[in-house]
């Protein structure tokens, strides 16, 4: 395991490294949440056009409770492993390249943002399948750039995004199983 965490250690410090300030803006913007609304302003749109409005309240439900699940299960991870994030680590605080103000919560594993961004991406690609070969590849790359940004501005290890990547995929194709399950039984 230690080997495993050391090369994690050294892929994020190469990843890092190749940051410059010509590009923080646009990572800053990345990683950004507030900067999505229009990407969920078109899913909410196209849920309403595909599925009509009781669906698409069902589903607005399943994906407030995605959210909550992915980003809670997130922090019980963190403050369960306990790993520093990279600007708290002792052996490597000097060697990060901080992109933000700040470096965030004390601790990294798994990355939240990682989580949550591909959760969406999943159950949308799955939701909206006839939209697969555009929308879902769009949500795709978006997920995996936003999870590349936690390693950009410094608060995250390779493993916490492709963890938290991961999680983030199984909950949200669980959350899909579960909304059609709902569609199905309440007779929609």
């Amino acid at each position: 395991m230690d080997k495993i965490l050391q090369l994690d250690r050294e892929v994020f410090l190469s990843l890092n490294a190749l940051g410059s300030e010509t590009w923080d803006g646009l990572w800053m913007v990345i990683t950004n949440k507030y900067y999505a609304i229009p990407i969920y302003a078109l899913l909410l749109w196209l849920i309403i056009k595909k599925l009509g409005l009781k669906r698409t309240l069902i589903s607005l439900v399943a994906i407030a409770l995605l959210i909550l699940v992915t980003d809670q299960l997130a922090n019980f991870f963190k403050y369960g492993v306990q790993r520093l994030r990279p600007c708290y680590d002792p052996e490597l605080n000097t060697l990060v390249r901080l992109v933000k103000a700040s470096c965030g919560g004390k601790f990294s594993f798994y990355s939240a943002h990682a989580s949550n961004s591909m959760a969406i991406a999943a159950f949308f690609f799955l939701l909206l399948n006839q939209y697969r070969k555009t929308l879902g590849v769009f949500l795709l790359i978006w997920a995996i750039l936003v999870g590349y940004s936690r390693i950009y501005i410094g608060v995250h290890f390779p493993l916490d995004v492709l963890f938290g990547m991961g999680v983030g995929a199984l909950m949200g194709w669980l959350f899909y199983k579960l909304t059609i399950f709902t569609y199905l039984k309440s007779g929609l």
